[in-house]
């Protein structure tokens, strides 16, 4: 219930015009014990958004096994921030939410980069177009991808109709060759589903 009410109140008014005693209130809890739990508004934002971050990892771990080609791979993790199976789509609401909070604030900030660090690594070895081993690129596709598929979902989000799933795959296909300074061109063969 307090985690749901904080979804709710961060996505409807902000992370900064929330505050913790109007969660607690709303959810039918003393702010003293969210502050007990969580330790801050920072603390509860981050704790409901590693949860369902990890339930979409879930499903797109799953979803990844039948992916063969890079087209396909980006196909699954398109799906999963465009139309998510689990918390529809509030987690990348949030995400969006706690992007434009740490611009503003150093302490979102910081664990803001370190979640996108982690983030990066996992879409590094999703976005491989070069077969593994003796690759010294580090995070540059991961950064590439997580930005592209950002963009995107953000663009989508302002006009359904300007981003389709065809579009969204090319792109993240490009952002994972042009993050592989080896790769010539991106595999872009992919037919929607």
């Amino acid at each position: 219930m307090l985690l749901d009410t904080a979804a709710r109140m961060f996505a409807e008014r902000g992370v900064a015009e929330s505050s913790i005693d109007a969660i607690a209130s709303e959810a039918g809890r003393t702010s003293g014990a969210v502050y007990d739990h969580f330790g801050s508004k920072e603390g509860l934002l981050f704790a409901l958004l590693e949860g369902w971050v990890d339930d979409v990892a879930a499903v797109l771990s799953a979803e990844l096994v039948n992916a063969d080609t890079l087209a396909e791979r980006m196909a699954v993790l398109w799906r999963n921030v465009s139309d998510p199976a689990v918390g529809n789509g509030g987690w990348i609401d949030l995400e969006h939410e706690l992007w434009s909070y740490a611009a503003r604030n150093e302490s979102a900030r910081a664990h803001l980069v370190e979640r996108y660090r982690m983030a990066w690594d996992g879409l590094d070895e999703l976005a491989r177009v070069t077969p593994a081993g003796g690759d010294d690129l580090g995070r540059s596709r991961g950064v590439a991808v997580l930005a592209v598929l950002l963009g995107l979902d953000m663009m989508r989000r302002t006009d359904p109709t300007a981003v389709p799933e065809s579009l969204a795959v090319a792109v993240l296909c490009s952002a994972a060759a042009a993050g592989d300074l080896r790769a010539t061109s991106a595999p872009t063969s992919y037919t929607p589903r």
